[in-house]
């Protein structure tokens, strides 16, 4: 099944809902990064989200970036997406083994331990928006949950989840961000959180054969209507002009000490594994320019 995001509405247009299947996108983090399970899990949920919050953006060139950073012994995680819900992320460290937690699920919370979120909104403005709140578990759905509450004073309902093979493949992953509009009423509040509070786990409507659109129709009941459907997947926008600027960055001094010691250098891209070597004649170039 491809990866992709349905956007639409519910109880008389008062809520909107951002749903998404993403077990691609978290094999394919899982590959490039080489992460145990509660890694990949880890970053497979906030994967999920940041494409899902990608697809809210207005204006094509909107980017969204998500840093969580925790004192447990993955230390971190950075997402970024853009408005096409292209994604990309890192895991500080990506290899990290706990017991199970108290449901006897991957220990997520464990790995990340206690620290901030904070989301970045690149819109096109002189300065981009950073809005910022401390995690509630760690488990990374909750932590949007309250961060949507604290800081965008939106009521909002996040559920993530990547279930894993015995192989330690990912075998199902996705989510949904379901949202109150400003004028929701008291009536909708109460059936929303009614019907929230029977949702046990994302995972367990993929595990059963539903589809995206199943899970939420039987998340928000008959009246849900989905407005639109987009695809989404990990890309890596890195390139060697974009390396070639970094590198340029890092300033002249530098640079001249690369070509002193007589060696190619080579840079690798934290997202996606791509490396990238300039000779010793490419720097000489730089300098020159």
């Amino acid at each position: 099944m491809e990866d992709y995001i349905v956007r639409g509405l519910a109880f008389n247009d008062e809520v909107r809902f951002f749903a998404a299947y993403t077990k691609n996108i978290c094999e394919e983090s899982r590959n490039i990064h080489e992460t145990s399970p509660i890694c990949t899990a880890a970053l497979g949920r906030l994967l999920t989200a940041g494409a899902m919050m990608g697809s809210m953006c207005k204006n094509d060139t909107d980017l969204i970036t998500i840093q969580i950073k925790g004192d447990g012994p993955a230390k971190g995680l950075t997402v970024t997406a853009d408005a096409s819900a292209n994604v990309k992320g890192i895991i500080y460290n990506p290899i990290v083994t706990l017991p199970a937690n108290e449901a006897k699920h991957l220990n997520v919370g464990g790995a990340i331990g206690h620290g901030s979120l904070s989301v970045i909104k690149d819109i096109g403005m002189k300065d981009p928006y950073v809005g910022q709140t401390q995690l509630v578990s760690g488990e990374i759905a909750e932590d949007l949950t309250y961060y949507f509450a604290v800081s965008e004073q939106i009521p909002t309902s996040v559920g993530l989840g990547v279930l894993m093979t015995k192989e330690n493949t990912v075998e199902h992953a996705g989510g949904f961000i379901i949202q109150l509009l400003p004028f929701a009423s008291s009536e909708t509040v109460n059936l929303l959180e009614e019907r929230l509070g029977k949702v046990k786990s994302v995972t367990d409507f993929f595990k059963e054969g539903k589809s995206v659109e199943e899970m939420m129709k039987e998340i928000l009941g008959d009246d849900m209507r989905i407005e639109d459907k987009i695809p989404t997947q990990y890309k890596c926008n890195c390139s060697r002009e974009r390396v070639k600027k970094a590198l340029i960055s890092i300033g002249k001094k530098e640079i001249e000490s690369m070509v002193e010691e007589g060696n190619p250098v080579t840079l690798n891209c934290d997202f996606c594994n791509t490396e990238y070597t300039f000779s010793i004649d490419e720097l000489k170039g730089i300098l020159a320019e």
